[in-house]
Formats: C-alpha cells, sequence, structure tokens
C-alpha cells in the first residue's frame, strides 16, 4: 500500500509502464472536472471510475482484494477512512473469489486505518487488503484500475 499527495505521484511511474500511464493520465487531466461515469484510458488494462459514494461504519466496510488489478484511489471531494490489512494474514473470506469483478472479500478485521482528503491518493496493490468508503456523508473518488 501506498499513500501519498498527488502532487507527489510520479514517483511511482517505476511500478511499471501501465502505472506510469495511468499516473500520466492523472497528472494530465482535471479528474475534478469530469462527470461521474467509467472512463477507458487503455482497455482493459487501466480504467478509471468517477463517482459519489455514501460512506459506512468500520463495522459495515469488509475487506477486500483483487488479484488481477492494482486500485489507485484520488480522492476528490469529502474525507474518507480506509481499514487495511496485508492479505497474506487474512484467513476468514466471505464466499469465494469473484474472477468476474475480480474481487474478494474478508470478515477479517483491517490491522490499521487511515484517512484520505482531496489532493491525497492510495494504491492498493494485490497484496493488500482494503475496506474503503468508512465515514459519514458522502464522498467524490476516482478508482483507477491498473492490470496489474
Amino acid at each position: 500500500m501506498i499513500i501519498d499527495y498527488t502532487a507527489a505521484a510520479a514517483a511511482y511511474r517505476t511500478l511499471g509502464p501501465r502505472m506510469a500511464e495511468a499516473l500520466d493520465y492523472l497528472a494530465s487531466h482535471d479528474i475534478g472536472a469530469l462527470a461521474d461515469g467509467r472512463y477507458e484510458i487503455n482497455g482493459d488494462d487501466i480504467f478509471m471510475t468517477v463517482t459519489r459514494s455514501p460512506l459506512r461504519s468500520e463495522d459495515a466496510a469488509p475487506l477486500e482484494a483483487h488479484d488481477r488489478y492494482i486500485d489507485i484511489q484520488l480522492l476528490i471531494e469529502g474525507s474518507e477512512r480506509y481499514g487495511w490489512q496485508s492479505r497474506a494474514l487474512c484467513t476468514a473470506p466471505r464466499g469465494s473469489f469473484d474472477t468476474g469483478r475480480d474481487i474478494v472479500f474478508f470478515d477479517d478485521r483491517p490491522g490499521l486505518y487511515f484517512t484520505l482528503v482531496p489532493g491525497m491518493l492510495a494504491i492498493f496493490l494485490p497484496g493488500d487488503a482494503h475496506a474503503p468508503l468508512i465515514g459519514r456523508g458522502e464522498v467524490r473518488k476516482c478508482i483507477v484500475k491498473v492490470r496489474a
């Protein structure tokens, strides 16, 4: 997991050519001005969703993980708390892995929590289980999916 300010995101271009392309896209577009919806950056290899979502309590936010995609989560409006746990330490999957949606949920509890505000981003690798959308109210955010 990486937590940083969007202004420093170019440092993570070294994570691979698809990550570099995704970060270059974010740097060259006014994400906050985009309408909610899905945007293809490079077909199924890199795409993003801009969305407004209600927040929920810690207990209502399960850990999730992905196999095929890295998540870049960029906050546009509001304040969002996340839970995190190493996927290797998760022992209680909530059902089986959904290959079509590239997601598995866990009943395990996060080992730590952190908060993003506008101007910050989090990068979750396949080894990161994360519980997004914790808090009160709603947030507007951008989620970029980068094929790992």
